[in-house]
């Protein structure tokens, strides 16, 4: 990995300037569009898919399946059947580690929940807190499955008190979801289950079809085709954010492991090609150790090409001087990710201001908040950071203000918000007011 020494040049490494492409389109992705929507221009293929599945609904969904994944279905919804031959078909192992993991969300979650709550019944004048009705979970999937995002995006909603969890994922070549992503499911509650993926899915969570009914928020993340289409409909419905390829920042000095670096490093650059790995360090001997750290655990990985692209395109490692100034440049960069391998990690997370989530000392590697720690995984990328939050109970309520004014707060507020009408020109204001400070 390329190594950057010092603050200022670093600095201009990792700075965010201009809102970033967090999928740039390959001439491969760009050939496939133009043979099946006649453009090069993913997002003008995006407005097709979400045209067709308003006008068409269901026999869109099908045709879209068939003609981008390959895969002919005859019916959108998972039965029940399908979910309980699931169940027998997943290890005991696996089943096991999903449940830990389910209890570990759910707790959090409802600690989370308990400390809104609270705060909100405290006020003089409380704001109602609602749960939404109906919320569409995106789980990815095709050539690969992911049980833990159900678990880290359903839980959460289920805990908010959602009435109706709606789950679309694509479905693999024989036309079926895979196992471990509907026993998860099961797991976390979902109430329907749908094998549709890619940007026709998120069309027809937005606006409904024959089968699939609309819902009032969409989350989960998904590739360029999902991503785009989840900002086309926002507005019909809400998101939870624009989620692009994985990051994580490492900040380690002298004292932290180099194996643990490396691998963490890894961990991520092996999801996808356009992930974004990054060490900042106040050590440039760990850093050419976990250089090397890096080559050598490369040579046995399955996924080595896609994580040595990563590397090779999108890592960097920094040298700078001071714990404080790595976190300066942490800060800038945003990170969905962020870890501390320093001595006396914890004293330094209060000067942490931006990031997705923050793994304190060594044995606080990424992976276990993947799975099983307890937070959603589902967290801002791309440097949103600065102003979004990670998926939790939040997203699944909604807040309605209330007031309820005595005669007494009359008196005492009426004559200021009458003054306050009549200066922005608005006689019938200050008059609904004024009515009732005389009937006083």
């Amino acid at each position: 990995m390329k190594i950057i020494e010092g603050f200022k040049p670093a600095k201009s490494a990792l700075s965010r300037q201009a809102v970033a492409d967090p999928y740039p389109v390959s001439p491969a992705l760009r050939q496939r569009l133009k043979e099946l929507f006649a453009t090069e221009n993913p997002e003008q293929a995006v407005r097709q898919i979400i045209d067709e599945v308003r006008q068409r609904g269901d026999a869109a969904l099908l045709d879209y399946t068939l003609k981008i994944d390959g895969v002919v279905l005859t019916s959108l919804e998972v039965s029940k059947q399908q979910i309980n031959n699931a169940c027998r078909k997943v290890n005991a192992e696996l089943v096991s580690a999903l449940n830990l993991a389910a209890e570990r969300i759910l707790s959090f979650h409802l600690e989370q929940k308990d400390a809104i709550w609270s705060g909100i019944a405290g006020l003089n004048s409380p704001q109602l807190i609602r749960p939404l009705e109906r919320v569409g979970i995106y789980v990815p999937g095709g050539t690969a499955c992911y049980p833990s995002t159900v678990l880290m995006t359903a839980i959460p909603a289920r805990v908010a008190g959602v009435s109706e969890v709606i789950l679309v994922t694509p479905p693999g070549e024989s036309g079926t979801v895979p196992p471990p992503t509907l026993v998860a499911a099961d797991i976390a509650g979902v109430d329907r289950i749908f094998s549709v993926g890619g940007a026709q899915a998120i069309a027809a969570l937005a606006f409904g079809t024959e089968s699939i009914p609309g819902v009032d928020k969409i989350c989960g993340p998904g590739n360029i085709f999902v991503v785009l289409a989840k900002k086309l409909v926002y507005g019909v419905v809400d998101i939870d954010g624009l989620q692009g390829p994985s990051e994580v920042l490492i900040i380690a000095d002298q004292t932290a492991n180099p194996e643990y670096c490396a691998a963490d490093l890894l961990a991520q650059a092996e999801h996808d090609p356009l992930a974004s790995a990054i060490l900042i360090t106040t050590s440039r001997p760990l850093a050419d150790k976990v250089n090397r750290e890096i080559d050598r655990q490369l040579k046995n990985l399955p996924r080595k090409a896609i994580a040595a692209e990563s590397l090779e395109n999108r890592g960097k490692m920094v040298v700078v001087t001071s714990v404080d100034e790595a976190i300066e440049l942490a800060n800038l960069y945003a990170p969905e990710h962020l870890c501390l391998m320093v001595d006396r990690a914890a004293s330094y997370i209060n000067k942490v201001s931006s990031a997705g989530c923050v793994f304190i000392g060594d044995n606080s590697t990424v992976v276990l908040g993947d799975y099983v720690a307890g937070p959603s995984h589902v967290l801002p990328t791309g440097g949103t950071a600065r102003f979004s939050s990670p998926l939790n109970i939040t997203d699944f309520i909604k807040f309605i203000n209330s007031v309820n004014i005595s005669k007494a707060d009359l008196k005492q507020l009426g004559q200021a918000a009458a003054t306050i009408a009549r200066a922005e020109g608005f006689d019938a204001h200050a008059r609904a007011v004024e009515k009732r400070l005389k009937a006083g």
